[in-house]
């Protein structure tokens, strides 16, 4: 029997998906894109999960779209690989940023092409420092697609974009942290502790809450000061009248550890 393309596992209320194309670099073709999205369908669902680690098998953590698949690859006749893209990147990257839960992304090796912008979509980002994040699609006449045309310029600025992109030059862990790309690079060997450790403390705080944060500041990329201003009264009014308020307003004055519950 093969083994699964998504290897999952739950310590507490924290689940791990690891890509699992290890001898492929965990190169993503539609059998694994599929088995991804299930995955996190099947999370979204699983109110006993309240954070979720991706990681990659192996020495990579994932190296893009597999040439090989038969949607994208070359032939004797031109390809539509806005198919791919339609039938399982928009929905990935859309799954990813509106899951129910935050979504830490252990980079463990090399993150390349769509595999890097899988992982930057995640909440936070933490790589092995021996990892290296490339936008390799100008090297085969592409643009950035999963979402990074958006992502990019956000996160490290329009003049980094376009450097990254333009030459798809392979940048370390340590300089992705540096210019602001990921949260942070850690030892080799300390990165799925590292992981966890932050993975469990998400879990253990209250997610309704985080999870409107990072829709909040999405958001307000695309409004204006006095929208921003209206959608945070919005936003608070209504965990203001969730569980989680009231239980960490009381666990504030009690001087104990609050009991988080809203997902």
């Amino acid at each position: 029997m093969s083994e699964p393309l998504i290897l999952s596992s739950q310590t507490g209320s924290v689940r791990t998906l690891t890509l699992n194309r290890p001898q492929s670099l965990n190169s993503l073709n539609s059998a694994m894109l599929g088995a991804l999205l299930d995955a996190l369908g099947h999370i979204a669902g699983d109110a006993t999960v309240r954070c979720v680690v991706l990681t990659g098998a192996g020495r990579a953590f994932c190296a893009g779209q597999d040439l090989a698949d038969p949607l994208v690859a070359p032939g004797n006749a031109p390809k539509d690989l806005g198919v791919m893209i339609e039938r399982f990147y928009q929905p990935l990257v859309q799954r990813i940023r509106s899951m129910p839960t935050p979504v830490v992304a252990a980079v463990n090796g090399v993150a390349a092409g769509a595999g890097a912008n899988i992982a930057l979509n995640c909440d936070i980002v933490i790589a092995a420092r021996g990892a290296s994040f490339i936008q390799a699609f100008s090297k085969i006449g592409l643009a950035p697609d999963t979402g990074g045309t958006w992502l990019l310029p956000r996160l490290v600025g329009r003049a980094n974009a376009l450097g990254l992109t333009l030459l798809g030059d392979k940048l370390g862990a340590e300089d992705a942290e540096r210019i602001g790309l990921i949260w942070k690079c850690v030892d080799d060997a300390s990165l799925l502790d590292e992981a966890q450790a932050i993975a469990q403390r998400l879990a253990a705080m209250p997610t309704k809450a985080l999870v409107a944060t990072r829709c909040a500041l999405d958001r307000a990329g695309l409004l204006s000061m006095e929208a921003a201003l209206e959608a945070e009264t919005q936003l608070q009014r209504e965990l203001g009248f969730a569980h989680d308020y009231n239980e960490g307003v009381a666990a504030f004055v009690a001087k104990r550890t609050p009991a988080f519950t809203d997902r």
